[in-house]
């Protein structure tokens, strides 16, 4: 294999690298907005749950137990 083809194979790669690199930050940024609308949506539930049902968020360790105990 002659210089120019060994260069040429490395332009090659590095030219996938980058690409394969683009990809995956763009994937990334899609990922980390995708992340922020699902917290969002999660608070949303949380503090709809709080208004529902206020007396269910207690710790299971303050709960008096089962009649059947």
């Amino acid at each position: 294999m002659n210089q120019q083809q060994q260069l040429e194979d490395l332009e090659t790669r590095v030219a996938f690298q980058e690409d394969t690199l683009d990809k995956m930050s763009t994937e990334m940024a899609q990922q980390g907005v995708e992340i922020e609308r699902l917290t969002r949506i999660v608070k949303v539930l949380h503090q709809q749950l709080k208004q529902v049902a206020p007396d269910q968020n207690s710790a299971p360790d303050e709960e008096s137990p089962p009649p059947h105990y």
